[in-house]
């Protein structure tokens, strides 16, 4: 069976029994409050296992839930019993931006075999089906945890300084208008407002329904596509690399080639004074 990044109830049920393994991977943003821990102990999938975004993570940088290096990457997956073999079905308990993030953590790292639950768990449950009526899990894995770094995903400071540059490359920033124009404060501190020159404004929540679905392929392509994907490569950027990777899934659901992720996002640009930024 082959699948889509992004899947919906209906093909989580048909899925094979004992071929994936699920991850909660509910992640809060800045000023949202909430318990996800409590929770996931509350209800989750069978056999599933956290994944939490903000502990698989570069611990040295002072910057947010920064991608860690491979080995620590690993070897958090070999905890948690998953090869690279494994399949793994992300999800959020509402929603999917920590599992858009932990789906683009994994294809970085090389997992192939990897999807992201439309809706999360309370998709589910809309649908009126009980949580522990999915597809029986894969077992626990033994073996180590063998990744196979995508760099072509990954993009830095000095990637986003050429783009600024280069007629060839766009960024689409996740963050809201008001954010990307500078007209309510950053959420963190010591932080300035507005954005890259030259970027272009793209909300995830214009990527999304009321419900924390994904709103029609068709749809996200146009909305790609009239800010230049497809004919240019793209850069996402955001706050701090989390809504990023919607609309990284985004492109990927549009049909589009991903792009890369600033994984600093304006969490590191913002707060350098040497890097250059517009409001307007």
């Amino acid at each position: 069976m082959t699948l889509a990044p992004l899947i919906d109830v209906q093909t989580l049920m048909a899925l094979p029994a004992r071929r994936y393994r699920y991850l909660d991977a509910s992640i809060l943003l800045p000023g949202q409050e909430g318990d996800f821990e409590a929770a996931f102990h509350e209800l989750a999938f069978p056999q599933a296992d956290r994944f939490r975004i903000n502990e698989i993570c570069e611990k040295a940088d002072s910057l947010p839930h920064m991608v860690p290096g491979a080995a620590v990457f690993a070897s958090f997956m070999t905890a948690l019993g998953i090869t690279r073999e494994t399949g793994i079905v992300f999800y959020d308990q509402k929603g999917s931006i920590g599992a858009c993030r932990a789906h683009w953590m994994a294809s970085l790292f090389g997992h192939d075999t990897v999807h992201v639950l439309d809706g999360g768990l309370a998709a589910v449950i809309r649908a009126g089906l009980n949580p522990h009526e999915i597809p029986e899990p894969a077992p626990k894995a033994h073996g180590p945890y063998l990744t196979r770094t995508r760099y072509a995903l990954l993009a830095g400071k000095g990637d986003v300084l050429d783009a600024l540059n280069d007629p060839d490359v766009v960024i689409l920033d996740a963050r809201s208008h008001a954010r990307f124009h500078a007209e309510v404060p950053e959420p963190r501190p010591k932080t300035r407002g507005g954005h890259m020159p030259g970027a272009s404004s793209l909300p995830y929540s214009d990527l999304i329904d009321a419900q924390g679905c994904f709103v029609q392929p068709e749809v996200l392509l146009a909305r790609l596509q009239s800010l230049g994907a497809g004919q240019r490569r793209v850069i996402t950027s955001c706050g701090s690399g989390l809504t990023a990777a919607t609309v990284t899934m985004a492109l990927r659901v549009a049909g589009l080639a991903p792009g890369r992720i600033y994984d600093g996002s304006w969490a590191e640009w913002g707060s350098d004074p040497t890097t250059p930024i517009e409001a307007s």
